[in-house]
């Protein structure tokens, strides 16, 4: 081949590798990946990818968000519900992957994608009419930026509500700046270092979900009337879990202090897993809910699109962190992360 002939092809090469991430985030499937319907006076939107446990992606966003506008300024449109199809997941994540891929190969799709998604977190978040989610399954990542911020959500025995982004190097996003540091006590401290997995009832008495109905109920509900779904009395999640005190230090070397100074069975569990999570994301998250505690759902959305353009890297669950301690991740270093991005701060549509 001719010189000229190689340059083009290495030209070409990362210009078909981003058609081929921008085609999966802005998916062209036949199958509707989301289903928007009128049933009665409930707009209902249903995410429709099963196989992929409802992954949000840039399409899917980009059809939910202009529908759920509609339906509030519809005065036919009493309330909005959302579910995921297929039984197993409500919404297991966005689509990380094809995100971190587009931030290495270049252009704007990445942004895009938390952009676009930020902004519809705080639409649902700023709803004006009863938005319900039906968090019947897997509910991580972005499916719970599509639940945790609207009036309702109601949890069955298959809820599996997880924000596990510390073990893949990232933070816990979509405004879980905002609710995790409303949940009580240190809980929501525990679940965004930890990845703690709640289930079923517990995630209703954790105060995550409003309400709580068994799974082969959810079609006899009445969406119309959201108050009639069973509630479950609210327990005091310090008795399911009475060391989630130990997480009421000022730093996170300060809790892995006391977990090590307690050694109980909970404690050294919450040691061995905190040791595998990415340093810097540990202290990262502990500073974003330290001052998302005091911020409104915008102002926290503002704070974690800086931290998404400071964090679009590709990560596994057995990585070799860099800095690889604690102590190696400088308090400068985190600041930088959440420092203004000018002209390129997230903004919110009029």
């Amino acid at each position: 081949f001719s010189p000229d002939l190689l340059l083009f092809r290495s030209r070409l090469k990362p210009l078909r590798r981003l058609q081929r991430i921008q085609g999966h985030m802005m998916s062209g499937h036949v199958e509707p990946e989301v289903l928007l319907e009128k049933v009665g006076g409930a707009g209902v939107i249903t995410m429709n990818r099963p196989k992929v446990l409802n992954a949000l992606n840039l399409t899917m966003i980009r059809q939910i968000y202009p529908q759920l506008k509609k339906w509030e300024s519809d005065d036919e449109t009493g309330v909005v519900i959302i579910k995921g199809a297929g039984g197993k997941a409500f919404c297991a994540g966005g689509d990380i992957r094809a995100v971190t891929e587009a931030g290495k190969v270049g252009g704007s799709l990445a942004q895009d994608f938390f952009r676009e998604e930020y902004i519809l977190n705080n639409a649902i978040g700023a709803y004006r009419k009863p938005y319900i989610a039906i968090i019947d399954g897997i509910t991580m990542g972005g499916g719970v930026g599509l639940s945790v911020h609207g009036r309702f959500r109601v949890a069955t025995e298959k809820t599996l509500f997880a924000m596990p982004e510390t073990a893949i190097g990232l933070f816990p996003d979509v405004g879980g700046g905002y609710f995790l540091p409303r949940l009580r006590g240190k809980l929501g401290l525990f679940l965004a270092l930890t990845g703690f997995r709640l289930k079923g009832r517990d995630v209703q008495r954790a105060g995550v979900a409003t309400h709580f109905v068994e799974s082969k109920k959810v079609p006899e509900s009445d969406p119309s009337d959201p108050y009639r779904l069973t509630m479950v009395k609210r327990f005091c999640f310090c008795f399911l879990f009475p060391p989630i005190r130990l997480f009421g230090s000022s730093s996170v070397e300060g809790i892995l202090q006391d977990l090590k100074a307690d050694g109980s069975e909970f404690a050294t569990k919450q040691v061995e897993i905190l040791s595998k999570m990415s340093p810097t994301s540990l202290k990262m998250t502990f500073r974003q809910l330290q001052l998302g505690g005091r911020m409104s759902l915008q102002d926290v959305l503002v704070m974690e699109y800086r931290l998404s353009q400071a964090f679009l890297v590709d990560r596994d669950q057995n990585p070799g962190w860099t800095p690889p301690t604690l102590a190696e991740v400088s308090d400068r270093s985190i600041d930088e992360c959440f420092s203004s991005l000018g002209d390129e701060d997230l903004t919110f549509p009029a």
